[in-house]
């Protein structure tokens, strides 16, 4: 299997495609690697903000849905972060250097595109950094969703 391009898995572009490498997924979860280095986006002095954890698991949410429109033959499509469940994280920041997995995991799935996800940062030798559940909706077709939202 050809190596995969995360970043053609997730509905961001450019520097707010935060996710660096795609390592694996199956129908219900999906791993990805993050490498902070000083161009990273939120790096200030040296270091990443722990409060991006969310993001990197969010947009690890986005690629695995990605990832299974790509299986079906469907194109990615854009999704919504609803919230996020007890975020834990062990660290403040994540330094220059840190390389994270970020590995994501379907707890339940409703045909309305409401979804939730049980999500892990680990870093490079394994040990735990973050925890939490993302909770997610991606409708069906969201040009009508957002036009029916604004009225």
């Amino acid at each position: 299997m050809s190596e995969i391009d995360i970043h053609s898995l997730v509905p961001h572009s450019g520097a707010m495609s935060l996710l660096g490498r795609f390592l694996d997924a199956d129908d219900e979860s999906l791993r990805a690697e993050v490498v902070v280095n000083e161009e990273t986006m939120f790096c200030t002095g040296g270091e990443v903000g722990a409060w991006v954890g969310v993001e990197y698991m969010a947009q690890a949410v986005a690629a695995h849905a990605g990832w299974c429109a790509r299986l079906r033959g469907e194109p990615v499509r854009v999704g919504f972060l609803l919230g996020s469940r007890k975020y834990a994280c062990s660290v403040a920041c994540f330094p220059v250097g840190s390389v994270l997995k970020i590995e994501v995991r379907r707890a339940l799935q409703g045909e309305n595109g409401l979804g939730a996800f049980d999500c892990r940062i680990e870093d490079g030798t394994g040990a735990e950094l973050a925890t939490a559940t993302i909770t997610v909706f991606q409708p069906h077709n969201v040009e009508e969703f957002l036009q029916r939202s604004s009225v």
